[in-house]
């Protein structure tokens, strides 16, 4: 945890942005997978982390704005949890940490959220993303599940959003080390891709890294020869030479903060002309939108500075035509370009997404595109300092989409179907790097991990 000053401070400053009532923060509780007692590795919500810290379940934080007091609400443990667990310490002694003197049985919420409903005090919440949680604000709300979602605090998210948009020195910190195992997860999978082996055995391998010097992947690893598909998890393939590995991948610190890098590489450690011409159209996206970067830039606006950078790239090589503005403002690009530039980056991986991707990513300046591709632009609005997020463009072709686009005669002005056609074996490329805008600029955050064609080819080399 960080000191208890900390915790105490950031529920101070989401007070401050609310009128009145009570703001209700549950913790999670542990997820079995097969039969009760066998369960998931225990995740704590990323809010309950944000505000009181403690990463343990079945827990609630409540913040009485009215009152200026804070509240957990948890269960000390008896002897059959310590022949399990071993001692723990009290709940008192835990609350202590996150600088909250009030604590009670977990059983004894109900009751305080029902004394301040009688007093028609409005009760502030976030909407939930697990079953369980559905079920106990059912409970404590007396709303029926199908509702809850239609009564969350908007005043709250958006109070949320903005404290966590912000990441303090200890956040960046949290980032950087989670960066750092990145780069031994990255340039493991690098070395690992000969033709013949398996794609888990390097899935594998990077995640058990990942453990070993923090916590679990902080997503499940995307790992293919297959890179034309954005999420691949299927890890069965054999690596063939010829072909390019995507790796799509991050750690988890001790405390819960994300990195999420991408790297793609050619098997066996050799690019070809033809592998080598479009990675280097990528990596230039990457790199200038990176040098772009600065406060008060939108980053919608880095997004279709990539997708210029990409299309001008692709009409080089004969793939695309026409005039590049058109092709960027028609959506073209999107045949090889098909999701955002990147995302908010922190305690979540999509930060805060549970909250809503507009509340995070867009505002009342910037608003979602409905155009296939940018529509999926995660990270609208203009940077602020503080603010880490990813920047991961790629080229894809996707032989379904090519397919579909060709049979409906779209975009023929600028699209080079015939050669296109020659493209359908290639897979995916995508360079994703984690990024923390400076009051003057950026920074890029950890150890930098090989990205040009000669670091990869010199890293695969030994």
């Amino acid at each position: 945890m960080f000191n208890a000053k900390v915790y105490t401070e950031r529920r101070n400053r989401l007070r401050a942005q609310l009128g009145s009532g009570l703001i209700l923060i549950p913790g999670n509780a542990e997820a079995s997978y097969n039969y009760p007692a066998n369960t998931y590795h225990f995740r704590q919500d990323s809010n309950f982390l944000y505000f009181f810290g403690l990463d343990h379940p079945d827990l609630a934080g409540v913040i009485d704005i009215d009152e200026n007091k804070d509240y957990i609400f948890g269960n000390d443990v008896d002897m059959d949890d310590i022949i399990w667990m071993g001692p723990q310490p009290l709940m008192s002694d835990q609350a202590a940490k996150a600088g909250v003197e009030n604590t009670a049985p977990l059983n004894a919420l109900s009751d305080f959220i029902n004394n301040a409903k009688s007093k028609g005090r409005k009760i502030h919440y976030v909407p939930p993303y697990r079953g369980e949680t559905y079920m106990q604000l059912e409970n404590l709300l007396g709303l029926p599940v199908s509702e809850i979602k239609n009564n969350v605090s908007v005043e709250l998210i958006r109070a949320i959003v903005k404290l966590r948009e912000i990441k303090d020195e200890y956040e960046i910190a949290e980032i950087e080390k989670a960066v750092d195992i990145a780069y031994q997860m990255h340039t493991t999978s690098m070395k690992m891709a000969k033709p013949g082996v398996v794609e888990r055995e390097i899935a594998g391998a990077i995640e058990g890294i990942s453990l070993a010097k923090g916590g679990p992947v902080s997503f499940p690893i995307i790992l293919s020869i297959h890179g034309e598909t954005l999420h691949n998890h299927y890890h069965g393939n054999i690596l063939k030479e010829g072909r390019m590995m995507v790796t799509d991948a991050g750690a988890e610190t001790t405390m819960h903060y994300s990195s999420d890098i991408t790297r793609t590489v050619p098997v066996g450690g050799k690019f070809s002309p033809r592998q080598k011409d479009i990675y280097e159209i990528v990596l230039q996206a990457n790199k200038k939108t990176i040098d772009a970067t600065k406060p008060g830039i939108p980053n919608k606006e880095l997004h279709l500075m990539a997708a210029g950078i990409i299309a001008t790239g692709l009409k080089d090589l004969g793939l695309m035509k026409g005039n590049v503005q058109d092709i960027v403002s028609e959506g073209a690009h999107a045949m090889f370009f098909p999701h955002g530039l990147g995302h908010m980056m922190g305690l979540d991986v999509h930060d805060m997404e549970g909250l809503g991707e507009n509340y995070v990513g867009y505002d009342d300046e910037i608003k979602r595109s409905d155009q296939f591709g940018t529509a999926f632009l995660r990270l609208g609005k203009r940077h602020k300092p503080g603010f880490v997020f990813t920047i991961e463009p790629g080229i894809y072709f996707i032989p379904a989409l090519i397919d579909l686009w060709k049979k409906e005669g779209k975009f023929t002005d600028f699209i080079n179907y015939d050669k296109v056609e020659s493209f359908k074996d290639f897979g995916g490329i995508r360079i994703e790097d984690d990024i923390l805008v400076t009051e003057t600029g950026y920074k890029v955050l950890g150890k930098p991990i090989p990205k040009t064609v000669a670091e990869v080819e010199e890293t695969m080399r030994k």
